[in-house]
């Protein structure tokens, strides 16, 4: 019989038991099959299934001093590299209450002493084949698991590069904004998570919600494309007029994005309806976002004149950083404001045009949006 002898073909059989005897007439029964280990004590048991190749069966004895067979099972099963190995216990004892403390700890069968080779023989091989069949389950789950991780990562990345597209459009039409979309959406992420575990916002931004805000934030401007370009292109101020067309092009975005969806329901069945939560949950944060980023706290603002907690979270964050990265980038009818003085300007806005708890969280980052700032400024603007 072969205690440490290195590779070997066949399955690995691990017996133990403190009788010499036990050990040599089960070794002889076993060995012409498989790989046969033996160990004559519990502590030489776990040495053993510590050390690799570990055995893919062992036929456990349950008395024995020292650390009996409960004990060494005990050990198997608290262990997460030795949990799965199936364990036989070989046992002179009958009692059914034997029995059934060896299969609470996790012993998935018994054979009685003496032994008849039929049976060890047929019970040892079926263990392996149901070992072998949970390997090739966990294995194929494990496939699939990483497969459909896989196939999620595609579809993110899909819905973000769609979520870019749709945002980069908007952008080619307004040849001010630059990189506006990447700053705006780096400040609503700094807000968002500055403000994620605090008591007002923390249901607005609770699990995926935040996930949702900052990716949906690039399309805050996307009604921009239904702005004549006469006044979206108009190369100085708007009369009040022109600014007041602008000042449609919120609701314009958010039409847009409920058409959308109304779309997409009627032509989806039920299955496809029901699946749909997480994207339209996606869809509705844009539509937040799109329709609500020019309100004011106070209720000044446009489209709808909506104030104070009326206004979507996912909104009140928007036009921080919008309003921010407006006043310190240089447009055709203004130069650029000095840092000092646009946060001046949202400090000035708290309670006022800005939800006061947003503003905090701005200034206490205000930091982190000038290097964000920085590192993405317009090509035009240099650092």
């Amino acid at each position: 019989m072969d205690q440490d002898s290195g590779p070997h073909p066949l399955t690995s059989v691990l017996i133990v038991d403190d009788t010499p005897q036990n050990l040599t007439i089960l070794g002889e029964l076993l060995q012409p099959l498989y790989k046969v280990r033996v160990a004559n004590s519990g502590e030489r048991a776990l040495r053993i299934v510590g050390s690799t190749p570990r055995p893919d069966i062992i036929l456990l004895d349950v008395m024995m001093p020292g650390m009996d067979g409960y004990a060494v099972l005990e050990r198997l099963r608290s262990d997460p590299e030795t949990h799965d190995i199936p364990v036989i216990f070989i046992t002179a004892m009958n009692a059914t209450e034997d029995e059934e403390r060896g299969f609470a700890l996790g012993a998935v069968d018994y054979i009685t002493k003496p032994i008849v080779p039929a049976i060890v023989l047929a019970r040892v091989r079926t263990h392996l084949e149901l070992k072998r069949a949970r390997d090739r389950l966990a294995s194929q789950n494990d496939w699939l698991e990483q497969e459909v991780a896989r196939r999620m990562s595609e579809n993110l990345l899909i819905q973000d590069l769609s979520v870019r597209a749709l945002a980069c459009l908007a952008e080619a039409r307004d040849n001010e904004t630059g990189h506006h979309i990447i700053r705006t959406q780096a400040y609503v992420d700094l807000l968002a998570r500055r403000l994620a575990n605090h008591e007002r916002f923390h249901q607005a931004l609770v699990g995926p919600r935040l996930g949702m805000v900052v990716k949906a934030a690039p399309l805050h401007d996307i009604g921009k494309v239904g702005i004549p370009d006469a006044i979206l292109l108009k190369p100085g101020r708007l009369t009040p007029d022109e600014f007041e067309v602008m000042k449609t092009h919120p609701a314009i975005g958010a039409e847009a994005i409920s058409r959308a969806m109304d779309q997409a329901l009627a032509q989806a069945d039920n299955k496809m309806a029901a699946q749909a939560g997480e994207a339209f949950s996606f869809l509705k944060v844009a539509h937040e976002i799109s329709i609500g980023h020019h309100e004011k706290w106070d209720g000044s603002g446009y489209p709808t004149g909506l104030s104070g907690e009326a206004i979507p979270v996912s909104a009140r964050l928007m036009a921080l950083a919008d309003v921010f990265d407006a006043l310190i980038c240089r447009r055709v009818y203004k130069a650029a404001m000095s840092i000092e003085d646009a946060t001046a300007i949202i400090a000035e806005g708290r309670g006022r045009h800005f939800d006061p708890d947003v503003v905090d969280a701005f200034l206490s980052r205000r930091d982190d949006f000038v290097e964000i700032a920085r590192r993405h400024a317009d090509p035009e603007q240099g650092e």
